[in-house]
């Protein structure tokens, strides 16, 4: 029997890409198949990184298509190819920067610079170039959760190179000045600082750049809204009905000032104690499930209430990097690929080719 490029992609349209719930021939990720005397080679590129499942990919669609009668031997190559996405209309996307993901919360207390920075470096450990940008002027948390204190280096006097943490880009209001000086400052010499930051950053070929946001619905985030081009937006939440009703206020806004929201991570969902093991749900259960159901928006993964995850951060070193082999930080990977593909399924950002087009008159 002759195998025909026809049964190939016949076969892929049902199999099942893990991260994103489609099949590998509707998110157009099968490219250059060449049968030879019924042997297959085919590239398979996909819109995320994913390094660490590259070779389970490989490994899925090999096995896919064994079961066509007759075929040979069959050659499959993964890649990835990240692209700028579309924003917010009339805002220009920033030199060095592919995608801006925010990462929001509507309070406090819910975890959600450690599960950013935790999202940063899990992107970056699926082969990404990621950057992370402390957003929280009045209390900055990045400097000491990636345990980092030097200065960023400016080699022009005019613009400051990122500092490098951990394989990732990162900036803060917090290396800039002493960690015990309170920020007194007004909304608007906030808003100020904040694009300073962005903008006076020399980024290098930043595929996904993590907003860190300070948690509310002010100055900051009004600014992100009109002023810098953000792919989407992740809320983070608590299962406990007080941080879902933030929460939601939360993803309102960014619906209505028209920042996608990528989906949802629940935050703290259960809590195992260190001792017996014993599970407990202790700011409750199923929020973010019926969120996302109210919303249409996805839940993107549930964390732990786990102590590991304040200790790695508090000594500088986040799960993903303390334990890469872990529980935890295969969630947080999970959690990013799942936000990748997201960003993935957006519109691709066409600005600069329509930059390039040129009209003369006659």
């Amino acid at each position: 029997m002759t195998i025909s490029e026809q049964d190939i992609l016949s076969l892929l349209s049902q199999t099942i890409d893990p991260t994103i719930g489609k099949d590998y021939v509707t998110t157009k990720a099968i490219h250059h198949i060449r049968i030879e005397q019924n042997n297959v080679w085919l590239d398979v590129e996909l819109g995320y990184p994913a390094q660490r499942i590259k070779n389970d990919i490989e490994q899925q669609i090999i096995n896919a298509l064994k079961t066509l009668p007759g075929i040979g031997n069959v050659h499959v190559s993964v890649r990835s190819k990240i692209i700028p996405h579309s924003v917010q209309q009339g805002v220009k996307l920033i030199p060095g920067i592919k995608n801006i993901i925010a990462v929001a919360s509507g309070k406090g207390g819910v975890g959600k610079s450690a599960t950013a920075v935790n999202i940063a470096l899990a992107l970056a450990a699926e082969g990404a170039v990621v950057g992370i940008l402390d957003a929280d002027i009045y209390g900055p948390s990045q400097p000491q959760m990636l345990g980092i204190t030097q200065h960023p280096d400016s080699l022009d006097g005019k613009t400051m190179e990122p500092v490098q943490a951990h394989g990732i880009q990162a900036i803060s209001i917090g290396l800039l000045i002493d960690a015990e000086t309170p920020m007194v400052w007004r909304g608007p010499m906030v808003t100020q600082a904040l694009q300073q930051l962005l903008y006076d950053t020399n980024w290098k070929d930043v595929d996904y750049l993590i907003v860190d946001l300070p948690p509310g619905t002010g100055d900051i985030q009004l600014t992100l809204a009109q002023k810098i081009p953000v792919t989407g937006a992740v809320i983070v939440t608590t299962p406990q009905d007080i941080a879902l009703l933030d929460a939601r206020k939360g993803l309102k806004m960014f619906e209505k000032v028209g920042i996608p929201i990528l989906g949802i991570v629940e935050n703290m969902s259960t809590h195992i104690c260190s001792n017996c093991g014993h599970t407990e749900t202790i700011f409750g259960t199923g929020g973010g499930e019926k969120m996302s159901r109210d919303y249409n928006v996805e839940l993107l993964g549930s964390l732990p209430l786990d102590i590991k995850i304040r200790e790695h951060t508090d000594t500088g070193k986040p799960s993903v990097v303390a334990e890469p082999d872990g529980k935890i930080a295969a969630a947080y990977r999970l959690i990013a690929r799942r936000i990748a593909a997201k960003v993935a399924e957006s519109a691709e950002d066409l600005s600069e080719l329509f930059a390039k087009i040129i009209t003369e008159d006659n």
